[in-house]
């Protein structure tokens, strides 16, 4: 059955307001609450995109960033998923501005310095956001080595950073696989917004692929 992404944006944007409007006081609570209303945003951002309207989706990303970011203040140490996720917005708003802007604030919290591997991660999408795939290769390649992470994707960021085009063509084809496979989505939202993002690194390096239509992307 086709998706309503109408419907989606309404659903997603009616949570965004309806948590703006109740923002709780304790810092804890309303962190969580930010961190749902960032969800919220960044889902109508990629139903927006489904809908091919890109200016309304770009808004939305840039909401859905600022709202990590304020839920980032109170948030407890190591939510590196709060700063992927303003960056990963903030590309797929076409904001490279303030995607270095968060890229930036990445390093400066200390990604390149995580055991887990999620701030591997972090910090490898932040160095191959400011461009600095030569930095960029060490924390991708140790995502290759660990059991607790997508292969896929941590292949997809290597061959970036190692600018090896038909590596990457190979593995981005792989996330793309992943998510068409999947049964759950952010905020039950089916689109593979991290090949999206991969896409918009890999076109800023030459090394975009011609990827086969999919329901999980934009036409």
């Amino acid at each position: 059955m086709a998706e309503d992404w109408n419907a989606h944006v309404q659903r997603e944007d009616g949570r965004y307001r309806d948590g703006s409007e109740r923002l709780p006081d304790d810092p804890d609570t309303r962190q969580r609450q930010l961190t749902r209303m960032g969800n919220a945003a960044y889902g109508a951002g990629l139903a927006k995109l489904m809908l091919g309207d890109g200016e309304a989706a770009a808004k939305r990303f840039q909401d859905a960033a600022g709202t990590y970011l304020a839920s980032y203040a109170d948030a407890p140490p190591g939510s590196w998923g709060r700063l992927i996720a303003m960056m990963k917005a903030s590309v797929l708003a076409e904001d490279w501005t303030a995607a270095e802007e968060y890229a930036k604030k990445t390093l400066e919290e200390g990604a390149l310095d995580s055991t887990s591997a999620i701030g591997a991660y972090a910090a490898a999408l932040a160095l191959l956001t400011l461009g600095g795939d030569e930095d960029a290769r060490p924390p991708a390649s140790t995502l290759r080595d660990r059991d607790d992470f997508p292969p896929a994707v941590a292949d997809a960021l290597a061959t970036l950073s190692a600018e090896d085009t038909a590596g990457y063509t190979i593995a981005v084809e792989d996330v793309l696989e992943s998510f068409e496979q999947r049964d759950e989505y952010l905020d039950d939202i089916p689109v593979a917004d991290t090949v999206l993002v991969l896409q918009a690194l890999a076109r800023r390096r030459d090394m975009a692929a011609e990827l086969r239509a999919s329901a999980v992307l934009p036409a």
